[in-house]
């Protein structure tokens, strides 16, 4: 299992958008040789809105992707590209989905964040470990991290071949499960961002 990741979001400059997923699907390659690097998502949040989601073996992992050929190049261009500074977020890991095989690309995800009331934090990351186990009976859901933001924020951040799989997965077993809960559990209303997947690595 991994146990750290980030989330990165970036607004790319107005025009520059299909140069910008060129240089996500550019990134593949180099994704590719960091043996640390478990999982690597580019992906298209909404109108000009870009990010990457990606996940590691460990804390020294995260840190040599962060100094490693991908943030150089991030660097690099980002001024030609986007309008404003990476907005980054380290996260952790607590339950993830990894496919044993992957025979196709993933197209759609989806991205959900909620805060949860102070002295519930317990019950919700036991759900989350438990909604493994109901997610692993998804055959569509090709990848699924539940994750805790460094500002104390949950969410799950999960991929799926094509629009079917997520439908299927949004009125699911886990979905239901988490509604049951919110009145006493959440103190907001999840955010849930349909996203396209632009370039993924799943597998080391």
């Amino acid at each position: 299992m991994t146990s750290t990741g980030l989330l990165i979001r970036m607004d790319a400059i107005h025009g520059k958008e299909r140069e910008v997923e060129q240089f996500l699907r550019s990134a593949v390659p180099l994704v590719e040789e960091e043996l640390g690097t478990t999982a690597w998502f580019a992906v298209r949040f909404g109108r000009g809105e870009y990010g990457i989601f990606d996940t590691f073996l460990d804390d020294k992992s995260r840190e040599e992707h962060l100094a490693g050929p991908v943030a150089l190049a991030l660097r690099k261009h980002g001024d030609d590209l986007f309008d404003s500074p990476p907005r980054l977020q380290r996260v952790e890991v607590l339950a993830d989905k990894m496919p044993v095989t992957h025979a196709f690309p993933d197209t759609k995800g989806l991205l959900m964040r909620f805060k949860v009331k102070p002295g519930h934090e317990q019950e919700v990351e036991e759900f989350l470990l438990d909604a493994k186990r109901m997610v692993m009976e998804e055959p569509n859901t090709a990848a699924w991290f539940a994750i805790r933001t460094e500002d104390g924020e949950y969410g799950i951040f999960d991929v799926f071949p094509d629009n079917g799989a997520r439908f299927v997965h949004l009125v699911g077993h886990v979905p239901r499960e988490l509604a049951k809960h919110a009145m006493s559990w959440l103190g907001s209303v999840p955010e849930v961002e349909m996203i396209s997947v632009q370039a993924e690595k799943l597998g080391i």
